[in-house]
């Protein structure tokens, strides 16, 4: 019942509120009212007599503040509506408090419209504030002048607003305060984001302009230089070997001593090119446009194409640095599309830097193809180590004695094992077993067992980790020896004491052995002739397996055996698949100056392996990183 009756009062103020508005609107001086007779028949307000006379009695009363008279009916209702009832002291009170609140408010508004208005007669039947706003100014406006006024009716007028309505001043400025700053931020954000957009279309304005300049400039530029790409009709010269031995007698007995054909090798399939003359062309142009989006200006020189990688030799322009170049290689990597994109600061030789990416068509590089080359048959060396190609495609072999010890390391598939196997081959196919001689230790039990019986092994494949000690105790051993006869004889290595034996049989007086001990009681008088000694060379598949089972003590004998044992032709690879610092010691790095990179998984890796990044941004399967002795430069293998 309460609430049908708060809902009615607030529906008729909302009416009442409506009609008052609308006489006031619709006021016409000549219409009947309070101290004015009807001056025509004719009424023009829209309330017709009542509305007229009342529109009249509020603008005569209360001049300018009559229009406010209708918001204040509907806030009155509303209140009345939304509260709740409230009995005793406290509901009077507020009421009075609302009532004394409407009453201050209207006789101080009545005030200020009196003192700062100037209403036309035509329109207002009275002042600005209407008698009320007469009777309350001038009392004050004689006492306390304008100003004095002014500010009086102006508190009274806010207290009356809080009295009536409730509401906090003081949140009213941190209203203002929190919406100006809003405002604020939001005319700076636009600001901010109106100068960025003028310049982003400035800077784009700008890339316009130096593309259009660098096409120009490309157009008028010299086509770079290519080298032909290695394809089986322009493949390097074949060795006097495989002339020869295409000449043998077919189901011949081979001696025991004899080198193994070179036909038990698979022959090399036709391959597909990397990539045409064409193409290497607009991937050069496409090089210079992707660094000089990034602000550096290179020339491609010359490329060379090879059997997995292209090398694009670029010359930066002045003032370009090496290290922005090299800061850019997985953007650039991004931007052609392709795996990893490595490159090469310093090139002996040139003033260009190398940038290498990887083929679309990667060639396989067969055992056969470094074996038969004419490189690789005119080394003088036993020792000779098949690596592979060069990025340009011609054959790299390496020689074990000048090395003279190599470390081999590469996580797992990155073609570590084929690439041990090849050197084992290559070995094989250069020396008999009267010139090297073979230790093998294999942790594994499978990467170098299928060597087992041939012979050119020193000791059956060792793959238990105890023996292994002991073979490398026996080659510490035969080390001391060989010194120890070398000194005896007044030679400085293995090759002047071969040199010496083998001068001293073909004279008809052969060395006796200077080291035996004659024992007549035993019987042993005749000291044994001296014969040529073979080279010694230790290979270990797993470092990492081997010095987890033994301990230190193979750091020790790996140590001795790499610090002293060049001179006496005892050599040593080692191969890894877990490049850490407690795998590859500092001790060991400082006693094998040669290594071998196959990709691994980080740059310390790399930096453990060869003191540099690289290793990371290979390609696997047997993409490596040869350091050669004497030098800080790796080729790429």
């Amino acid at each position: 019942m309460i609430k049908g009756l708060k809902e009615s009062a607030f529906i008729v103020s909302i009416l009442l509120a409506v009609f008052l508005l609308a006489c006031l609107w619709t006021y016409h001086p000549l219409d009947p009212g309070p101290f004015q007779p009807a001056a025509a028949d004719t009424v023009n307000n829209i309330g017709r007599f009542f509305g007229a006379w009342l529109a009249r009695f509020f603008l005569l009363g209360f001049g300018y503040i009559a229009y406010l008279v209708p918001p204040l009916v509907v806030y009155a209702g509303w209140r009345l509506y939304t509260e709740s009832a409230q009995d005793g002291v406290d509901g009077l009170f507020g009421w009075v408090a609302r009532i004394s609140g409407l009453i201050l408010f209207l006789l101080a508004a009545t005030g200020l419209a009196d003192l700062h208005s100037n209403p036309l007669q035509e329109v207002m039947p009275a002042d600005g504030g209407g008698v009320i706003g007469d009777l309350v100014a001038e009392p004050l406006l004689r006492s306390a002048g304008m100003l004095g006024a002014t500010l009086f009716l102006f508190a009274f007028m806010l207290v009356g607003i809080t009295l009536y309505t409730g509401l906090s001043w003081f949140w009213v400025m941190d209203m203002i305060g929190k919406y100006t700053l809003a405002g604020f931020e939001w005319l700076v954000a636009s600001v901010a984001g109106m100068r960025d957009t003028f310049a982003g279309r400035r800077a784009k304005a700008r890339r316009e302009e130096v593309r259009k300049a660098d096409t120009v400039r490309q157009k008028s530029k010299p086509k770079p230089k290519i080298e032909p790409q290695i394809t089986p009709a322009s493949e390097p010269p074949k060795s006097a070997r495989v002339a020869k031995e295409k000449q043998q007698i077919l189901f011949e007995n081979l001696p025991a001593d004899s080198l193994p054909p070179l036909d038990m090798l698979d022959d090399p399939p036709e391959q597909k090119v990397g990539y045409s003359k064409e193409a290497l062309e607009a991937l050069s142009r496409q090089v210079e446009l992707k660094l000089a989006d990034f602000g550096v200006q290179v020339d491609v020189v010359e490329v060379h194409p090879g059997p997995v990688i292209t090398r694009f030799e670029l010359e930066p322009a002045a003032g370009v640095k090496s290290a922005q170049i090299s800061n850019l290689s997985k953007d650039l990597a991004r931007g052609l599309s392709v795996v990893s994109v490595r490159v090469v600061e310093v090139i002996p030789g040139k003033s260009t830097i190398g940038l290498e990416i990887p083929n679309t068509q990667k060639q396989i590089v067969y055992l056969s193809e470094i074996l038969r080359s004419e490189v690789y048959d005119q080394s003088k060396s036993a020792l000779t180590l098949a690596l592979g190609k060069t990025i340009a495609g011609h054959p790299q072999v390496a020689d074990l004695a000048k090395m003279p010890h190599l470390l081999v390391a590469g996580t797992t598939g990155s073609g570590k094992s084929v690439a041990l196997n090849a050197m084992i081959l290559s070995l094989l196919y250069k020396a008999g077993p009267d010139e090297v001689r073979l230790v093998m230790v294999d942790p594994k039990m499978l990467e170098l067992s299928i060597y087992e019986g041939i012979p050119h092994l020193l000791a059956p494949v060792v793959t238990d980790m105890k023996e292994a000690a002991n073979a490398l105790r026996w080659c510490v051993a035969e080390m001391e020896r060989r010194y120890r006869l070398m000194a005896a004889l007044g030679v400085r290595n293995l090759a002047g004491f071969n040199k010496k034996v083998r001068e001293a049989q073909e004279a008809g007086q052969p060395l006796a052995d200077p080291l035996y001990t004659i024992n007549e009681e035993l019987g042993l008088t005749d000291p044994p002739l001296l014969e040529p000694l073979p080279f010694i060379v230790v290979i270990i598949d797993e470092l990492a397996d081997m010095m987890m089972i033994i301990g230190k003590k193979i750091d020790e004998l790996i140590a001795r055996l790499a610090q002293k044992a060049r001179a006496s032709g005892n050599h040593l690879i080692l191969a890894t698949q877990r490049p850490s610092v407690d795998v590859i010691t500092g001790l060991i790095k400082a006693n094998v100056p040669t290594r071998i990179a196959f990709q691994v998984s980080s740059r310390v890796d790399s930096r453990t392996i060869l003191d540099q990044m690289g290793a990371e941004q290979l390609l696997g399967h047997g993409d490596m990183l040869y350091l050669p002795p004497g030098t800080a430069i790796p080729e790429r293998v």
